[in-house]
């Protein structure tokens, strides 16, 4: 049996949890940390670079979830993890005024809990997914879940600031604690019972990991994708820190314009995805490589066009942000999807393996893109004007879009038969 659309939608609920506990670590505790406590920007920064840097365990993750033939255990219990460790952080930005050292130990711990739980969640869900999900409905089940994290992901963040305006700790934890409780009991009712009615039964594979590992490493197009996966998603995350600042430096935004311009990027992201899945599933229009491609050369267009607007200082910037939200909103769903559909190829019962293997390519890829972007345009600002030093950062960005491109349409290559609509997929978390 494959997944009905309520059963892809019970999952996406997860998907949502997952965006709503992240996105209190990186931007409720994150504000407090730089603002409230007054701590250097740089403490959060490596906090969140810890998070991510703990996800190169997902390949880890992925292949017990292989194994064990047990998935739902693995969501659960990552979604706990996760929810602890969000817990935990917000305990330790209490406690950090009084006992700074002891408050900033129980915050690294707690990001690395926190890393921990979204590789074991996300890594054995997404794997759930590509196992179970039928060909032809892979690019509408990448858009549901995705935007179902981005709405959870928003309204967590609207909620939580707004009963946060008149902040005290007592308050700030009873919120953490109710979106993580929550979080938890969402996702034990949403993904109860749903493997054991697609999935058949597996003996448990006694197989180490790293041969595990191995076996998938040695699979060319599983390699090939890796780096895809790398490459695209430096180029997605190149531009994540340095955006606003570019937009105020050069275009002299404010801060409510630069956040409104942040929002601006997101409404694209959200049609984008939203375009995809109704194209590829609804209306049968190409496979998931074209989209895949086209987000890609769409957005290396966006870039350019911004580059250019730094130098013109045409007031355009909006629309075209928006025109890169839109075909980042493409690029992600479509690759996704193809992350679903290569999972399958090759050696059987490891597709969690390699989702995780392309997870933590995508995690690594998200903290080093976004470290580059930041520090290339802080080096190159000593020695050329704000609109040059952007401009040609956004410029590489470009590029490795455009390297990305020609490396999807020959390493995506579903047959056609196999994902009828949609016979490509892409990567994504």
């Amino acid at each position: 049996m494959k997944l009905s659309w309520v059963q892809i939608a019970r999952l996406g609920l997860v998907q949502m949890c997952l965006g709503a506990v992240v996105v209190l670590t990186t931007s409720t505790l994150n504000r407090l940390m730089v603002v409230e406590l007054a701590l250097p920007a740089l403490v959060p920064g490596l906090l969140v670079a810890l998070h991510y840097g703990i996800q190169i365990t997902r390949p880890n993750w992925g292949f017990r979830s292989d194994t064990r033939g047990n998935r739902t255990v693995f969501i659960i219990g990552g979604m706990a993890a996760l929810s602890l460790g969000a817990f935990l952080a917000a305990l330790g930005v209490v406690i950090i005024p009084a006992q700074p050292q002891a408050g900033l130990a129980l915050s690294v711990m707690a990001y690395a809990l926190i890393g921990v739980g979204v590789g074991a969640s996300g890594t054995s869900l997404l794997a759930l997914l590509a196992t179970a999900t039928a060909p032809q409905r892979r690019a509408a089940a990448a858009t549901i879940t995705w935007l179902m994290m981005i709405f959870g992901i928003a309204v967590t963040a609207g909620t939580v600031g707004h009963f946060l305006k008149d902040y005290s700790p007592a308050l700030l934890l009873e919120c953490v604690a109710i979106v993580t409780f929550g979080a938890v009991a969402v996702t034990t009712l949403a993904v109860w019972g749903i493997e054991a009615r697609v999935i058949a039964e597996r003996e448990a594979d006694p197989a180490p990991f790293r041969q595990g590992l191995a076996q998938i490493w040695a699979e060319p197009q599983a390699r090939a994708f890796t780096l895809f996966v790398f490459l695209s998603m430096t180029a997605y995350f190149m531009q994540e820190l340095i955006l606003e600042p570019f937009a105020g430096l050069v275009f002299g935004f404010g801060v409510g314009q630069s956040t409104q311009l942040s929002g601006a990027q997101n409404a694209g992201v959200f049609v984008g995805m939203l375009a995809v899945g109704i194209a590829a599933t609804g209306l049968r229009i190409g496979t998931l490589r074209h989209w895949v491609v086209a987000g890609c050369w769409g957005s290396a267009l966006a870039l350019v066009g911004i580059a250019a607007l730094g130098h013109s200082g045409i007031g355009f910037l909006v629309p075209a942000v928006i025109f890169l939200g839109f075909f980042n909103g493409m690029f992600a769903v479509a690759a996704i999807g193809s992350m679903m559909a290569l999972a399958g190829q090759g050696r059987s019962a490891r597709e969690g393996t390699r989702m995780g293997l392309w997870g933590a390519a995508q995690a690594l890829a998200a903290g080093f893109g976004g470290l580059l972007g930041a520090a290339s345009v802080d080096f190159l600002r000593l020695w050329l004007q704000a609109p040059s030093a952007f401009g040609l950062v956004f410029l590489v960005e470009a590029t490795l879009f455009g390297v990305a491109a020609i490396l999807a349409v020959r390493v995506i290559d579903v047959p056609r038969r196999s994902a009828a609509p949609h016979p490509h997929a892409i990567p994504g978390e």
